[in-house]
């Protein structure tokens, strides 16, 4: 009988401990999931779509979406998910939602994978106040139509006549962000690519605006484009030469099985990838003009190749590739001191493929000035640097076999010609005084 008693007192012990786990298990969770929507504007348009992403210890057992106007409440969107999962999200579409122009609340009712409420799991009700917008915004532009040249670059100042979420020049397709201004209107800088001729770049030039709700306008951009003419040259690989770029930068192609397959990988793939690199540094730019009068050249320095040189490489008579230096290289005295071209914020120092140490400068607006291959640094990202200060010296790293700076200019993440920004009159003429004379108009 004691043995049978004791062994009653243990089973119930366990027994309790067991309901005391599972219920702990089960029924801790006494909150709805959380819920996020985004894109969060407050605007929809009849093509947008929302992502609406939950969340809960115990698993996402179902949602439901619904447009409540009137104390009356449609649902547009139903899901019950057989596996509870922690994290969901689902994207809602207002296609067949036949909303109206104005005002609506959206409300999202989620509930979670637990046993309370007896076993129907915890809600959450999220109600949002949205406002349906099926109206494009309106771009009114402010300055006279630019004169680019190949490779070169332009401004314009625009209105728009609504809140918006983005909006700039495309070329080819590729947004140029254009940057609000304190009186309202927009600046954009946008470049002249140097591999698209006058005919192409004019037919693709266009001014694009997206609101709150998702409505896109896009209108033809009016620019005079002018042509220019680039240097060519044909270079012989020698093995020697082969040989010396695979003893330095045979980290940037590991897989190499050859000194020429090794340079073609870092000739083709790394420079894609750094200019890849380039174009998402040039994203954190001030919205302000940081610069001001003319760049500067580094000083007592020779030009030893120009922007946009086209060079074929040939390797035993055969060609093998092809590039194109979108850059100055300047030689002065080795080490010498690389001095800032301009005012503006560092936004990136370190070490990038080809381009060896470089320091990247903000101007603002999306333009930027580089100075690669630097045997050290004297600034670092976030850095407020004035017109003339020393940023580091000259060296050979990345993809260079003669002490040099390779200095060069970005507008919107694309390399531009430095000649251009190095011309007061340039500067003057086609950037300053045309964003002076909007601002009379206004």
């Amino acid at each position: 009988m004691r043995k049978k008693s004791m062994f009653s007192t243990v089973l119930g012990v366990l027994v309790l401990v067991v309901l005391g786990v599972g219920g702990y298990t089960f029924f801790k969770d006494l909150e709805g999931p959380i819920i996020e929507v985004s894109p969060s504007t407050g605007r929809v348009s009849p093509v947008s779509v929302l992502k609406i992403n939950m969340q809960d210890v115990s698993g996402i057992r179902s949602v439901t979406v619904g447009v409540k106007k009137n104390n009356v409440l449609n649902v547009i969107f139903n899901k019950h998910f057989d596996q509870y999962l922690p994290e969901r999200t689902v994207e809602v579409s207002f296609k067949d939602a036949n909303l109206r122009e104005g005002a609506f609340d959206l409300e999202i009712r989620a509930t979670d994978g637990s046993l309370a409420g007896f076993g129907q799991g915890n809600t959450r009700t999220l109600q949002l106040p949205m406002r349906l917008d099926t109206q494009p915004p309106r771009i009114s532009v402010k300055t006279l139509p630019p004169n680019v040249r190949r490779g070169g670059a332009a401004v314009v100042r625009y209105t728009i006549d609504k809140e918006v979420t983005s909006s700039g020049v495309l070329v080819a397709g590729y947004l140029v962000p254009g940057y609000l201004q304190k009186d309202g209107s927009y600046v954009c800088f946008f470049p002249y690519p140097y591999t698209m001729t006058a005919k192409d770049y004019k037919n693709s030039v266009e001014i694009t605006a997206t609101d709150l709700a998702g409505n896109v306008t896009k209108s033809r951009l009016t620019v005079m484009a002018f042509e220019r003419v680039f240097k060519s040259d044909s270079l012989e690989l020698t093995d020697n030469f082969l040989l010396s770029v695979e003893g330095k930068l045979r980290h940037l192609a590991p897989n190499a099985a050859n000194p020429l397959e090794c340079y073609m990988y870092i000739n083709n793939q790394v420079r894609a990838a750094n200019v890849e690199d380039l174009r998402n540094i040039s994203k954190d730019s001030a919205s302000a003009m940081l610069w001001s009068s003319v760049f500067t050249r580094m000083p007592r320095s020779a030009p030893r190749a120009g922007f946009a040189d086209h060079r074929f490489y040939s390797y035993q008579g055969k060609q093998v590739g092809e590039s194109y230096h979108l850059g100055f290289d300047l030689a002065s005295i080795r080490n010498a001191e690389v001095p800032a071209a301009n005012s503006g914020r560092v936004i990136f120092s370190g070490e990038l493929g080809i381009y060896g140490n470089i320091v990247v400068v903000d101007h603002g607006l999306g333009l930027m000035s580089l100075y690669s291959h630097l045997n050290d640094f004297t600034v670092r990202a976030g850095d407020v640097v004035q017109k003339g200060q020393l940023l580091g010296h000259t060296g050979t790293t990345g993809l260079a076999f003669g002490d040099h700076l390779h200095f060069g200019m970005m507008v919107g993440g694309v390399e531009v010609t430095p000649l251009e920004w190095l011309d007061a009159k340039w500067i003057r003429d086609n950037i300053t005084d045309r964003l002076d004379a909007s601002m009379a108009q206004q």
